[in-house]
């Protein structure tokens, strides 16, 4: 057996000790593996993100409902009312500073439902509409007459029309009836307590007070109040 020289025995052993390579696919293994720790920690990080920014938001919205509810808590009382009629949409701004009691009023009679399905059972023509649930042909003797007056006067007086109030004299019922002035009337605050007026649907009051009365004034085709809805804003 032939002997190997030390010097080729010494390159020999520095052949074996030298680093191998890294093969391709091994490469390509690790990049792989990168990628997704990478990936990983961005969704990761992309889900906490998108919490925090849903948490923030909800508390601004809890924050801004009871702002809403505290200003709404100071005002009292809502600011308007949509009368939804067989005829259309009336909206009403209520005079809330000017007849705080009347308009509590309303609105407690509102909330309670009272005005669904009440009927305008008296319609007189350049005076007022009138909404009531107590048909009773004296109650409003006095109005025919005054409207008969008034529909021969001149029209520039000092009361305006589109104006929303009720009865001073209570029904025997507890009810609340409700007024709707369609032309200026002189002593309108001698029989209603004024407490808002038409800002919208002055169309549909006009509707309404053109419908065919008999002979006292009630609508030959019923025209009613389907309800009322209070707004703080419109």
């Amino acid at each position: 057996m032939a002997k190997i020289k030390p010097q080729a025995l010494l390159l020999q052993s520095k052949k074996k000790k030298g680093p191998s390579r890294v093969s391709i696919p091994t490469i390509m293994l690790y990049g792989v593996i990168v990628a997704v720790m990478v990936f990983f920690l961005f969704a990761t990080y992309r889900h906490w993100s998108r919490r925090s920014m849903i948490q923030t938001h909800d508390d601004l919205s809890t924050s801004e409902g009871e702002n809403s509810l505290i200003e709404h808590t100071e005002s009292d009382a809502p600011k308007y009312a949509f009368i939804s009629t067989s005829k259309g949409s009336i909206t009403v701004e209520l005079y809330k500073d000017g007849s705080p009691d009347i308009v509590d009023e309303f609105v407690d009679f509102c909330q309670k439902g009272h005005f669904k399905g009440m009927q305008f059972n008296r319609v007189i023509k350049h005076f007022v509409i009138h909404g009531s649930k107590v048909d009773k042909l004296d109650a409003t003797e006095d109005w025919t007459s005054r409207g008969k007056h008034y529909s021969r006067l001149d029209t520039s007086l000092k009361h305006e029309a589109f104006m929303l109030g009720t009865s001073k004299t209570k029904h025997e019922s507890g009810g609340f009836d409700l007024f709707i002035t369609t032309a200026p009337i002189p002593d309108l605050n001698d029989k209603i307590n004024v407490f808002g007026r038409v800002i919208k649907g002055e169309d549909i009051v006009q509707e309404i007070e053109e419908v065919d009365t008999d002979d006292h004034y009630r609508p030959k085709t019923p025209v009613q109040i389907n309800e009322v809805t209070l707004k703080y804003n419109i």
